[in-house]
């Protein structure tokens, strides 16, 4: 495992009224959503920088307004399609 140091003043736990254990395990995770957010990391990856498990992960994504399911609209609609076509095509085979 890989070990990433970042210094903070003090005063950053005055201000968000926490202590640095809080403040480090929120660092991490806010990490791990904009670096799943931006399409860097997967969720498994993401969730694994996090230090929780994939499906709460999931959960997580949603508190911070990010889908795990795509980022638009139409992403989620083509996935739709995607698996409409899929149902059929096994219904044919069948």
């Amino acid at each position: 495992m890989n070990t990433l140091t970042i210094e903070y003043p003090a005063e950053v736990l005055w201000a968000l009224q926490q202590d640095s254990d809080e403040f480090e395990h929120e660092a991490r995770l806010l990490l791990a959503v904009k670096l799943y957010e931006t399409g860097k990391l997967s969720t498994g990856l993401a969730a694994q920088l996090a230090g929780v498990p994939r499906v709460a992960f999931f959960y997580l994504l949603g508190q911070h307004g990010v889908s795990p399911f795509g980022e638009t609209p139409e992403e989620l609609e083509e996935d739709l399609r995607h698996a409409q076509q899929a149902v059929h095509r096994t219904g044919d085979s069948e």
